[in-house]
């Protein structure tokens, strides 16, 4: 049996983690949770099981382009797909976070469907 993939939620809102958690646990994936990207790196440094990044632009301590620049220096999990949830779609925060390594960005508020469409094409 094959195992479903895991994937990182990162945002310091506990309410946008709530609801993007239970749309991917509801889809069969398993989840784990930072608050910020500093808190995400300790946690992609204990888990060498993680399949994609869905974090959100805007965060405390480390933001999501600094996130993503940190995980691409990295080997052991710079490939990881990253995926950056925003309201922020000025293009040049958008040229920034593609010039980072992020895989692709998501605009906020997003649907269910439209996310989760996102995340499957991100994890083939």
């Amino acid at each position: 049996m094959r195992t479903q993939p895991t994937i990182l939620i990162v945002d310091d809102f506990a309410s946008t983690r709530k609801v993007v958690r239970s749309c991917l646990e509801r889809a069969g994936f398993s989840v784990l949770e930072g608050t910020n990207g500093k808190d995400a790196m300790k946690i992609l440094n204990q888990n060498s099981r993680i399949s994609l990044v869905v974090t959100d632009l805007n965060m405390p301590e480390m933001d999501g382009i600094q996130l993503t620049q940190e995980v691409r220096s990295h080997d052991a999990y710079g490939s990881v797909p990253i995926l950056l949830l925003t309201t922020e779609m000025r293009s040049n925060r958008k040229e920034e976070a593609l010039r980072a390594g992020a895989t692709a960005l998501l605009p906020k508020p997003f649907t269910v469907e439209a996310f989760l469409e996102v995340v499957q094409k991100m994890l083939r």
